[in-house]
């Protein structure tokens, strides 16, 4: 399989809320809490056990290691089903450059973490 992420992948063992964004929903915008299986300063890949589209837009609010909550857009743009739950890969849209170079500067600290092991 051809890799196709620009950066590079780190595990993170967090949770996501995400609002559909680029549709109206009777009854208001539906939550969905996820398990992030890993995230970069691109993207993040997880888990959730509702069908969502892709190319669809979801607000998120993503707490990282500090326990802080960064904010951002993502669009899905890859689906797999699994025997018991959906595993999605998105990237960020509408992030900032800080939230950016916070997730940034945790994967080279993980990154040189890792290689002193």
């Amino acid at each position: 399989m051809e890799e196709k992420r620009k950066s590079k992948r780190m595990d993170l063992d967090c949770k996501l809320v995400l609002k559909r964004l680029d549709q109206a929903e009777a009854g208001g915008a539906q939550e969905v809490s996820i398990h992030v299986l890993d995230v970069s300063k691109t993207g993040v890949g997880f888990e959730c056990p509702e069908k969502l589209a892709i190319g669809g837009v979801y607000e998120c609010y993503l707490t990282i290691w500090t326990k802080e909550t960064i904010h951002s857009f993502i669009q899905v743009v890859r689906a797999l089903k699994k025997e018991n739950y959906n595993f999605y890969g998105g990237i960020f849209i509408g992030m900032s450059e800080t939230d950016i170079n916070r997730i940034n500067i945790y994967s080279e600290f993980s990154e040189v973490n890792f290689n002193e092991k």
